[in-house]
């Protein structure tokens, strides 16, 4: 059941709802508007809008609002920066030139001929000196190479004086296949082993063709020094005149990291390599030739 303050409260209640809707009042409820408003356009940038005249507008209504405040000595406002030469300088510019673009295109220099004349006679000069039928192998052909013992003596020799433009410190007579493996190797592993700011310019060549056995042993094989096929690098030389050898550089704590990875590079381009590490013969030169084996590369 329902006590009597509460149904006091409900018919007052009804009393004063029915005595508003008498008099016409409603609740008020908030409605959106049937269409969004739009800001009005700033009348000093009017022509933003349309797309003509930016920049003229721009320094119209900087001018414009500067004056305006040099009247006001007092506000809070702060002062408007005067308009820079540089949108003055615009303004001047016709309507379809870009502000960033030049007024007239850069045309490239002509090379003098002098400059195409010696690179010309620089591959002349290279054709003239090349042997193998590579420009980049540099030297005179020699031809057959008589043996002084049996087992010696080579077939179209060559005398290299440099690979890949690195000079060898002695011309030295090879064949044409261990020219090319010694010029793959220089080019692509030696020249810059030593840092791309410091090139390698010149090999130090300690053996090339020599007509004796493996080791000047007596009474053993021949050596493919005597097939032409072999030759001995024991230093390198920097651009800026540093020489590091084999012997030295080795074990060096600057240089034992680029010489182990010539030496490494040089298992491929050649059959056998020789180094500090495998007898005492070679502690103080690099053993490259292009003698093939069985089981692949012989590199110690």
């Amino acid at each position: 059941m329902i006590s009597q303050g509460v149904l006091r409260v409900r018919i007052c209640t009804w009393w004063i709802a029915g005595l508003l809707c008498g008099a016409g009042i409603a609740p008020l409820q908030a409605s959106a508007p049937e269409v969004s408003l739009r800001p009005v356009d700033r009348p000093a940038f009017s022509a933003v809008a349309s797309g003509e005249g930016v920049l003229q507008s721009s320094v119209a209504a900087l001018v414009e609002l500067e004056q305006e405040h040099g009247s006001r000595q007092s506000g809070l406002r702060p002062i408007q920066r005067p308009v820079s030469a540089q949108i003055l300088a615009a303004t001047a510019l016709p309507k379809d030139l870009l502000p960033s673009a030049l007024d007239q295109s850069l045309v490239p220099f002509v090379r003098p001929d002098t400059i195409a004349e010696q690179a010309l006679f620089k591959r002349r000069r290279l054709r003239r000196g090349a042997v193998c039928g590579d420009v980049e192998i540099q030297g005179k052909v020699i031809g057959g190479v008589v043996a002084t013992m049996p087992g010696c003596g080579a077939k179209d020799a060559v005398q290299v004086t440099s690979v890949a433009g690195v000079r060898l410190s002695q011309p030295s007579v090879m064949t044409c296949e261990t020219a090319e493996a010694l010029k793959r190797w220089v080019s692509k592993d030696v020249e810059t082993a030593f840092g791309r700011r410091n090139k390698v310019v010149s090999l130090r060549v300690a053996a090339h063709y020599a007509c004796r056995t493996r080791n000047n042993r007596p009474g053993g094989r021949i050596s493919e020094h005597g097939r032409g096929k072999a030759i001995d690098i024991s230093g390198f030389k920097l651009e800026d005149g540093t020489l590091v050898t084999v012997l030295e550089g080795w074990t060096d704590r600057k240089t034992r990291k680029p010489m182990a990875r010539i030496w490494k590079a040089a298992c491929g381009p050649f059959g056998t390599v020789l180094g500090p590490e495998s007898d005492r013969y070679h502690r103080d030169h690099f053993h490259l030739d292009v003698a093939r084996h069985r089981g692949g590369a012989y590199c110690r």
